[in-house]
């Protein structure tokens, strides 16, 4: 195992498996595209540790909380390093997190955000620490997202 791999177990976190799409749905995307020295992260959401996509479902701010919103900010961390990881094959190829695009379901006048997608940047430095982890970033509010998750987060990363 690697640097970070060893970190996700000091801290007890767990990668889910690829991510399991309701029957029908196809997805004609790479969830990793590695481009020369650069990894570009599509859109992922929070997942179970099955791989299926977790409750709650919904706008934060009006049916999930602003609290569920940064725990599915975290659980869609853990999703993409989950796709990076089979992508790369080890997390220690991630040189440094370049810029992050996050996503939040939520109703007019709800101004909360970036505090919910602080759910994914928090691991993130709390997993790659500073310098690696260290990112820049957008928080931005949706009127709807796929399957009615209540974040979802873009990214991308420099590798080796």
């Amino acid at each position: 195992m690697g640097r970070i791999d060893d970190r996700l177990t000091e801290l007890g976190l767990e990668l889910p498996p690829e991510i399991r799409v309701p029957p029908g749905v196809v997805l004609p995307f790479a969830f990793v595209n590695i481009r020369g020295d650069r990894a570009f992260i599509s859109g992922h959401g929070p997942q179970a540790p099955d791989g299926s996509m977790t409750p709650p479902f919904g706008r934060v701010g009006d049916t999930v909380t602003v609290e569920e919103g940064i725990e599915a900010a975290r659980l869609t961390a853990l999703s993409i390093l989950g796709s990076l990881r089979r992508t790369l094959g080890d997390l220690d190829r991630i040189t440094g997190w370049h810029k992050v695009l996050g996503m939040v379901c939520s109703p007019p006048g709800f101004d909360q955000q970036p505090t919910v997608i602080n759910g994914f940047s928090d691991l993130i430095l709390e997993v790659f620490g500073p310098e690696v982890g260290r990112h820049s970033r957008s928080a931005v509010g949706m009127v709807a997202l796929p399957f009615g998750i209540p974040v979802e987060v873009e990214a991308e990363v420099g590798i080796r």
